[in-house]
């Protein structure tokens, strides 16, 4: 499905008909965390049904709700759950929330998501700012920048060096170390999944130079890149990348929505300390 201008101004009327509130902050909120939401004042909860050309996550963990209230003193516009390439959508539909963000008037996001962790030095209940990533779903053809590029929203070429801003890093980092917080810093892996992945995988993945692996996030920073929004973007480590097939463990998504409930309030404080700081 591809859509057009009038496609994403159709959701912006729909959102703004349900509240007076002028987000400038967007929240994408992955597996298990969806209980950030809890943080936020004032707020506005519409169903992902409401909202025309918004894709349904299917997922055990999103709720699939868009929740707009103030926070720290922004007011912020939250995806309770997103929507992945796995579960059959292409990616213009998965990164619809960011245009329609973007046409709400948001000027940077913040994207979270659940993680295993390539890196040895990780553990479960550990927060991952990424300062990089490797797309591998977009080296094999599946970007959602291909197609007709629309000037009104970016650059038919998009520079990736600067991704990931680092002043909003920078303030993370500080509020992590105040409130005793571990917190890495590292590339981020996407996968297109939905299994996860094989030993043999996880060891190609730590000699490649990935931190950490996962199946979203990517696809939502290339678009909000693209129409020039500051981004942000936390792994929350739920489970430790299995190298060896001679192990009794097996990795389940279980034990990632188990993690989320550690991760979230670690997750609050770090992003609380952002916003102020916007």
């Amino acid at each position: 499905m591809d859509y057009s201008w009038v496609d994403y101004e159709k959701a912006v009327d729909v959102i703004r008909s349900r509240t007076a509130l002028q987000p400038t902050v967007g929240l994408v909120l992955g597996s298990g965390l969806g209980g950030l939401v809890d943080t936020l004042n004032d707020r506005v909860v519409i169903s992902y049904e409401a909202i025309p050309g918004w894709p349904q996550s299917t997922v055990h963990g999103h709720s699939g709700n868009l929740v707009i209230g103030n926070l720290e003193g922004k007011v912020v516009v939250a995806q309770q759950g997103r929507a992945h390439f796995y579960e059959g959508y292409n990616l213009q539909q998965v990164t619809f929330p960011i245009r329609v963000m973007h046409l709400l008037g948001v000027k940077a996001v913040v994207l979270t998501n659940a993680a295993g962790g390539v890196n040895t030095a990780y553990r479960v209940g550990d927060l991952m700012l990424l300062n990089d990533h490797i797309n591998f779903v977009g080296m094999t053809g599946s970007n959602p920048l291909m197609g007709p590029n629309d000037e009104r929203f970016g650059p038919r070429f998009l520079g990736m060096v600067h991704t990931y801003d680092k002043a909003m890093r920078e303030t993370a980092k500080q509020v992590a170390a105040e409130a005793g917080i571990r917190l890495h810093e590292g590339a981020y892996v996407c996968l297109s999944g939905p299994n996860f992945e094989t030993p043999a995988e996880i060891r190609m993945l730590r000699v490649l130079g990935g931190d950490a692996v996962g199946m979203s996030t990517v696809h939502e920073v290339l678009v909000a890149r693209h129409m020039g929004m500051r981004v942000m973007a936390c792994s929350g480590i739920t489970n430790e990348g299995i190298d060896s097939p001679d192990v009794e463990m097996e990795t389940n998504h279980q034990e990632v929505l188990d993690a989320g409930k550690i991760l979230v309030p670690r997750l609050t404080t770090v992003l609380k300390g952002v916003l102020r700081a916007l």
